[in-house]
């Protein structure tokens, strides 16, 4: 029965004790991607806290107070900033931490992170967002429309998703077409299409959630999402879901938490979120939380991590369970945030 609620206090001490302990294991090992860290446990915090009369603090007799919880006060917001100002590189791109190569994926979650906070105007001058903006816009193949991830010319759609949404936060809304060849990146993308209408890493690669929704999500972004059957692609992902409740990423696969984000933005985007069994997938993702410690699994009784913690979460918000904020499917974002920049 303990895993039949969201533990949302034992969930933000993870993630606080996580971004803090600088010489933890766990924290140290995922140099690789930190800056991509940062933001999902952030962005998890961010989410866990709301202004509902359930999320009131209560006083020594147990009755709910005025003040609200705010989870996100466990993390100092300027070491926060700072943490993502020291993975700026020269170029104008972000790594996954100081000294390593800029990456597309990084500088999304930079991005991300300091729109999250309310700095991205306020840390970097209007001529440094424009840097980034060229350095995401560079890394564009003339010939085809799609994106690299770096300097080292891996072509993905993940990237088309990055170079996307991180050209949207930083604000290029009409002029897009300015700085990228907006058609051809739409046609890269759709070369990417299959069969069964989902979508994969390259032409030809088989379909699978996860990019999916970084295909989902770019059409979105560059407003071409009418240029897929909607009613085939929901019906392939809803398809996801497994006899346990959760969802997977390909068929014949495992049922894996980080799914559900993967699977339901990109129903949510479509418009046919209600495809999916919430009362099963809810439970599911509620069944593999740490309510001691903290945390959430890919499956029940796994190892917990930020990772899945933070996807967990935000499904979880997409699934309207209560005493969460609202997600935003298309940016991965507290949809206030999104309201805010006036990108809803």
């Amino acid at each position: 029965m303990a895993h039949q609620v969201l533990h949302k206090g034992a969930h933000a001490r993870y993630v606080v004790s996580f971004q803090k302990d600088k010489k933890g294991y766990e924290y140290v090992a995922s140099e690789y991607l930190r800056l991509s860290g940062i933001y999902w446990g952030t962005t998890a915090l961010m989410l866990l806290t709301t202004k509902k009369e359930e999320d009131k603090e209560k006083d020594n007799n147990n009755n709910p107070t005025t003040q609200f919880v705010d989870y996100t006060k466990g993390l100092s917001a300027d070491e926060v900033v700072a943490d993502v100002l020291e993975c700026r590189n020269a170029d104008g791109g972000f790594a996954s931490a100081p000294g390593h190569d800029s990456h597309l994926l990084y500088t999304l979650s930079a991005v991300q992170v300091l729109c999250n906070y309310d700095r991205l105007h306020k840390e970097l001058s209007e001529e440094q967002r424009r840097e980034t903006a060229k350095w995401v816009a560079s890394l564009q193949s003339e010939e085809d429309g799609s994106f690299k991830g770096d300097k080292w010319g891996e072509v993905d759609t993940r990237f088309s998703y990055c170079a996307s949404s991180c050209l949207r936060l930083l604000g290029f809304g009409p002029e897009l077409g300015d700085i990228i060849d907006v058609e051809k990146a739409v046609s890269f993308v759709l070369s990417c299409r299959n069969f069964d209408e989902g979508f994969g890493a390259r032409p030809g690669d088989e379909t699978h959630a996860g990019q999916v929704f970084c295909c989902v999500g770019a059409l979105a972004l560059l407003d071409a999402l009418d240029r897929v059957d909607a009613d085939r692609l929901a019906w392939w992902l809803c398809e996801r879901q497994t006899e346990g409740g959760g969802l997977n990423g390909r068929p014949q696969k495992k049922q894996d938490v980080c799914y559900t984000w993967w699977v339901l933005s990109s129903l949510s985007m479509l418009g046919r979120l209600h495809w999916v069994d919430r009362t099963a997938l809810v439970a599911f993702i509620l069944s593999c939380q740490d309510p001691e410690e903290g945390g959430i699994s890919d499956r029940p009784d796994d190892e917990v991590d930020v990772f899945h913690t933070f996807f967990g979460i935000a499904g979880l918000s997409l699934l309207k369970y209560p005493g969460l904020s609202e997600v935003n499917a298309k940016y991965a974002m507290p949809q206030r945030v999104i309201e805010k920049m006036g990108l809803a």
